[in-house]
């Protein structure tokens, strides 16, 4: 390692570099770079010029202008004729104001300063105070047996309470004995699996489009994972007649991860006619269902056949995903099954948690939250898609008609480069590249999922929304 101080007089800045790695080039780079992030070097800073900075580092010009040009092609650094180097006029890091707190802004090593990932809402609009007072009420009611093991289908309770709010708002045909807790749409997903494996079956088809980390627990279950395209009218499910040998289908009916797209009535029926002429199974995951604004909500996919369709639901989006909480509405003939692959007892969901959703929801305070996170979410897509009007008119947005994300369509080639531009202005964001299925069909999808970027306009809180809107637009072509 070589630790220097580079002093340069009025040619550039006093730098203090620390180069370690084996080569002096990477070093140097790496350490620029650091500078750079870390704000010691400010946009528009001139650098020593590069016969300077070698003789004070003691090493060869050629590497220091190598490194150089290195770093200007990547957009750290610029070079023009009579100005010198320069550090890029890239958005400075935030600071906060003097006694201000940084609770959630402070860039942090490793950590994006702010976050448009999809999947998560607002953290800081969980109702507090509303869980509180019905944690309080239900541990005062509850019964002494709820204090032990409990049966594998969840507390009676909170089975109750749901099957009467998912008939009420999403169409769910769901007698409390068919429905199982489970800790997550994730442990919902691996019970299923395991259930299926032991009925034998050996593919399950999921969207050309989706989370990796669904295919991937499928594929612990020692399944398949065919995929199904994907056009403006949603999954293609009049393709599953073609794919011998799937047993099910994992589909996100009511707003398609990430396209945004809801399934058109046509598929809907045809998806179910397949489950119905083949014996299959679909697993219906109700992303986002409680999210929509723009026309009536799209009711669940298992109304249509109670008996064919396996209804998946969760508070991850509408409260928080730290409560563990979600719920399987299931066909008769899985039940048992299902609860023999997740056991004798419910070992995983907090029965207190349990009751305390229970009340949540019968007191009314769960309607009261969703329709105020609800308008919350609409007025953040609102100005998310009026801000970029201003500030990025060639961008085109879509699938912004329900949930918590949007599809920012980018120029041909341009997706990799924008995410790049992102992350170096501390702002986390996925392109939808990272969502596609190894093997999609390439026929389809193309006209719908281009280069483009999934923006989770719900995840940050308001005191960083600004700057999180800032940072994307800034890095936008």
């Amino acid at each position: 390692m070589t630790n220097s101080r580079a002093t340069s007089g009025t040619l550039g800045a006093d730098l203090h570099l620390e180069l370690r790695g084996k080569g002096l080039r990477t070093g140097l780079m790496d350490a620029l770079r650091e500078a750079v992030r870390g704000g010691r070097l400010v946009p528009g800073t001139r650098l020593p010029s590069s016969r300077s900075l070698a003789a004070d580092l003691g090493i060869a010009r050629n590497t220091v202008a190598d490194a150089y040009a290195e770093l200007v092609a990547e957009g750290w650094l610029t070079a023009q004729q009579g100005s010198g180097t320069r550090v890029a006029r890239r958005a400075a890091p935030r600071r906060p104001a003097a006694g201000a707190s940084t609770a959630g802004a402070r860039p942090v090593r490793g950590r994006p300063t702010y976050s448009l990932m999809a999947g998560t809402p607002d953290l800081a609009a969980f109702p507090r105070a509303q869980w509180l007072g019905a944690a309080r009420r239900a541990l005062a009611a509850a019964p002494h047996e709820a204090f032990g093991y409990g049966e594998p289908r969840g507390r009676v309770e909170l089975r109750t309470v749901l099957a009467d709010y998912l008939a009420r708002t999403r169409g769910v045909y769901a007698d409390p004995e068919r429905i199982v807790i489970c800790s997550g749409f994730v442990h919902g997903l691996m019970l299923m699996g395991k259930a299926l494996r032991a009925r034998r079956v050996r593919e399950v088809a999921v969207e050309s489009y989706g989370l990796d980390v669904h295919r991937t627990l499928l594929a612990e279950a020692g399944l398949r994972t065919p995929a199904v395209p994907l056009d403006d009218h949603g999954t293609r499910t009049g393709t599953l007649d073609g794919l011998k040998g799937v047993g099910a289908v994992l589909m996100t009916p009511a707003h398609q991860f990430p396209t945004g797209v809801a399934l058109h009535p046509d598929r809907r029926a045809a998806a179910v006619d397949w489950a119905r002429g083949t014996g299959g199974v679909i697993l219906e995951d109700d992303y986002d269902g409680e999210f929509r604004y723009d026309r009536r909500p799209v009711g669940a996919l298992q109304g249509l056949d109670p008996e064919r369709v396996v209804y998946l639901g969760t508070s991850s989006k509408s409260l928080a995903p730290g409560l563990r909480l979600a719920w399987m509405v299931l066909p008769e003939h899985l039940v048992g099954e299902v609860l023999e692959a997740k056991g004798r007892v419910d070992w995983v969901s907090s029965a207190l948690d349990q009751l305390t959703l229970a009340e949540f929801i019968a007191s009314g305070a769960y309607d009261r939250h969703v329709r105020s996170m609800r308008l919350r979410y609409r007025r953040r897509r609102d100005h998310l898609v009026r801000q970029l009007a201003e500030r990025a008119p060639d961008i085109r947005v879509s699938g912004i008609a329900a949930g918590l994300h949007a599809i920012l369509e980018l120029p041909p080639g341009t997706e990799q480069s924008v995410v790049r531009a992102a992350a170096w202005r501390g702002l986390a964001v996925e392109g939808v590249t990272r969502f596609r299925h190894p093997d999609a069909p390439a026929g389809g999808d193309a006209s719908v999922v281009g280069d483009a970027l999934v923006v989770g306009y719900a995840t940050p809180p308001d005191s960083a929304w600004a700057g999180a809107l800032d940072a994307l637009c800034e890095a936008l072509p």
